[in-house]
């Protein structure tokens, strides 16, 4: 009943047999190495594009490296209200970018819309040098309360963004399930929307340790090679990062593990919602699942051995009154999730509530 994160899971045993056979004989160190420039070139071709690659070890540091080629340290870096670069990363994006303010605009909605953008450029100020400019727009796929941005909104917001002057980074820690969600293409969702630049995670779907910033345009990845390095995120055995997308991405493994997550996330969901005093209260549409169910059961549970996390209550929808009696949770599921995990927590909650097995 480990439900708690999905970067608490081991690595996919395709990942471990790759980074096993990277590990044998010697390799150029720093990324000169053939297994780093055959994972940029997987890349390539999952993408269809010519686009420029960097590996990393932490979704923080690819997101905060990432922002850092796109705002200036006066600017400011739009996103949503419960963006893990706002709320999660203890300001490591204002360190990296040298100060660039991280503004949420959101207003308590399940996703940022191109309306969202507009009022907040109605009311924002423009007094150079006083106000803080916008200088990029940060999205998240799928997204920190679980739901997944389509091609269509994708490609509204970067084209409100790109008006505005805006650059558009994606923080996609998971991205993998997006795609598995909505069957598209990763080029669908990235840059033929418009995105600028993609950190793509691994981590969380079945890799170690492995992050891989994407550029798009890749211009802006101009000063990046330097600001890894004196970030000190240039690992001198590069290839342990490479080898990882290597095994993840070959004959669409990525997306297996993904899908196999999703499936998880949309039966517990259903099972737990068929409780009553049980609430989903956003649609699960890849690998989280957001729960209000009383603090009795989320009691019994935890005793049980199930683990989960409380959660925000900014990230209850807009007008959801949590009483003093209910917790607000957050379950994950992932590629090592199993059947029997499902049915033992969805049991133990129903006989907590005193419902009989169904």
């Amino acid at each position: 009943m480990q439900f708690g994160s999905d970067n608490q899971t081991g690595a996919s045993r395709r990942v471990l047999d790759m980074m096993e056979k990277a590990s044998s004989g010697h390799a150029r160190g720093y990324g000169a190495d053939e297994w780093t420039q055959a994972g940029v070139e997987a890349l390539r071709t999952l993408f269809a594009c010519d686009l420029e690659a960097f590996f990393v070890t932490t979704g923080t540091a690819a997101n905060s490296l990432a922002l850092s080629c796109l705002a200036q340290p006066w600017q400011a870096v739009l996103c949503h209200h419960q963006a893990h670069i706002f709320l999660d990363e203890s300001t490591a994006p204002e360190l990296f970018t040298g100060g660039a303010r991280l503004v949420p605009v959101s207003r308590g909605d399940g996703k940022i819309t191109a309306r969202h953008l507009e009022e907040y450029f109605r009311c924002a100020g423009d007094d150079v040098p006083h106000n803080a400019l916008a200088g990029a727009l940060s999205l998240t796929q799928s997204s920190e309360i679980g739901l997944v941005y389509t091609p269509g909104e994708v490609a509204d917001l970067c084209g409100a963004a790109h008006g505005r002057g805006l650059k558009v980074h994606m923080d996609g820690a998971r991205f993998a399930n997006a795609v598995a969600s909505l069957g598209c293409s990763p080029a669908d969702l990235t840059w033929k929307a418009g995105v600028d630049v993609l950190c793509l995670g691994a981590t969380k779907c079945g890799a170690l340790a492995a992050e891989a910033v994407v550029f798009f345009d890749r211009e802006l990845a101009a000063t990046f090679a330097h600001r890894r390095k004196r970030a000190g995120h240039l690992l001198s055995k590069g290839r342990f990062l490479a080898s990882q997308f290597l095994g993840w991405l070959r004959d669409d493994h990525w997306l297996e593990l993904a899908s196999h997550a999703n499936r998880c996330a949309s039966e517990l969901a259903l099972e737990l919602s068929a409780i009553p005093g049980v609430d989903v209260v956003w649609p699960v549409q890849a690998s989280e699942i957001f729960v209000v169910m009383p603090k009795a059961t989320v009691s019994a549970l935890r005793q049980a051995g199930a683990e989960f996390s409380e959660w925000y209550a900014s990230a209850l929808p807009p007008g959801f009154e949590l009483r003093d009696d209910q917790a607000f949770i957050r379950l994950v599921t992932s590629f090592v999730t199993e059947e029997d995990h499902i049915w033992q927590f969805v049991s133990l909650a129903r006989e907590s509530l005193g419902i009989a097995a169904a």
